[in-house]
């Protein structure tokens, strides 16, 4: 598909990583990629796109827009990539990956959070385009209790504790994994931090912002709706279960009581 054909139906997905053109702003001129999923993703440096190349992410057919020339060229074409696929070192048009083209962002990772699990390919593309990839090292604390808080996290890769401290001693409230997502409730009501999450081992996030979502509602609605809805399903489950366990607890007293 050429991108010139379609430059006012990229602009609104463009529009989207203001916080990666931001980072590209500051390194200097960046490229853009029109993947197979139809999305346009980046602005990213020339390394990270040199990568994809390697990965046979980008291929020798794909459109790139330099920002420096100002336009758009076949990867096999563009004077910053096109020694990459001298030599027949990369097919032209084989099926590239459909994995969104998220630095940071292992392919298929995002398909790994089951909030995402009812958005298509892409879908998860431009949504994760509003958000920002956060990489925390083995045991370092991702958020501090009684912090204030604004923002939630969904776990790619890795894993992690929740914790409190309980008379000096740690104690552990939950084991998050890959798929899993915490921090929500500050998201919505920028309260202060309920517990610690520490990184036990190094971890791959997407961290979205208030100000993200508030992006994603304004921007894109058509995201924000099935993102909303899931979180609402996630929330509503851990409710039906605590309910579950608290009515368990009154009955077990009760027959205590009884017994007495």
């Amino acid at each position: 598909m050429n991108p010139e054909e379609q430059q006012g139906a990229g602009e609104s997905t463009e529009a989207a990583a203001g916080a990666a053109t931001d980072v590209a702003a500051a390194t200097g001129p960046g490229f853009k990629i029109w993947a197979v999923d139809d999305v346009v993703y980046g602005p990213v440096d020339l390394p990270t796109l040199v990568e994809w190349i390697a990965d046979e992410r980008v291929l020798a057919d794909t459109w790139i827009f330099s920002e420096k020339a100002d336009s758009w060229h076949k990867a096999s074409a563009l004077p910053d990539t096109k020694g990459r696929f001298q030599g027949g070192g990369s097919p032209a048009s084989a099926p590239a990956q459909a994995s969104p083209l998220i630095a940071g962002i292992k392919p298929g990772h995002l398909r790994r959070v089951k909030i995402l699990s009812d958005m298509t390919d892409q879908q998860i593309g431009r949504f994760a385009q509003f958000m920002e990839v956060v990489q925390a090292a083995q045991f370092r604390e991702i958020v501090k209790k009684g912090e204030p808080g604004d923002s939630m996290f969904l776990m790619l890769d890795g894993e992690a504790r929740v914790r409190t401290f309980v008379g000096g001693k740690e104690k552990i409230l939950a084991t998050l994994r890959v798929g899993e997502f915490f921090g929500d409730m500050a998201l919505f009501d920028h309260g202060p931090r309920a517990a610690d999450v520490v990184a036990n081992l190094n971890c791959t996030l997407l961290k979205i912002s208030a100000d993200s979502l508030m992006r994603l509602t304004t921007e894109a609605p058509e995201l924000a709706t099935p993102f909303l809805v899931a979180i609402c399903r996630t929330l509503t489950s851990r409710i039906r279960a605590d309910n579950k366990r608290f009515t368990d607890m009154i009955a077990m007293s009760a027959a205590s009581g009884r017994g007495g």
